[in-house]
């Protein structure tokens, strides 16, 4: 019987190390949210429809962050930058691209345009370091909006 259990806990080992392993990749840090990059009806060009286009930032961590020189890019080289503003535990931060007041949980990149190509970009998230933490990118086929993760 006691081979019986070594043999089992052989076995079973291994699969819990990985497990952990692969469940901090999904959930540690920093990630990309919903992305709305396609703003709901015409692309007028006005504030409130550029506003209607925006990235979540989600803090998956048990404690807070502080996003000071974080930096937000797509692929042509718009690039937001973070203030000083902390996000906490488990809280999400959503950046819209056009100009307005920040307040808890919302940014404004203060744009005059639209940042987020609708038929395909790639948002990424970088540390003040100038490391990639995360990345999303999207095509015509997501139809407006991507759940990142």
């Amino acid at each position: 019987m006691a081979t019986a259990v070594l043999a089992a806990t052989a076995v079973a080992a291994p699969l819990l190390v990985a497990a952990p392993a692969s469940a901090a990749a999904h959930q540690g840090g920093l990630h990309l949210g919903f992305i709305q990059y396609d703003s709901p009806g015409r692309d007028t060009g006005s504030n409130s429809s550029r506003n209607a286009e925006w990235v979540n930032i989600h803090n998956n961590t048990r404690g807070a962050i502080q996003l000071k020189g974080y930096k937000l890019k797509d692929n042509t080289g718009f690039t937001y930058t973070f203030g000083s503003y902390k996000i906490g535990a488990g809280k999400t931060v959503k950046v819209r691209t056009g100009k307005g007041t920040n307040a808890s949980g919302v940014r404004y990149w203060g744009q005059g345009s639209y940042v987020w190509n609708n038929t395909s970009d790639k948002a990424r998230l970088l540390k003040p370091s100038g490391t990639q933490i995360d990345s999303c990118s999207w095509t015509t086929r997501d139809h407006g909006t991507k759940n990142c993760h």
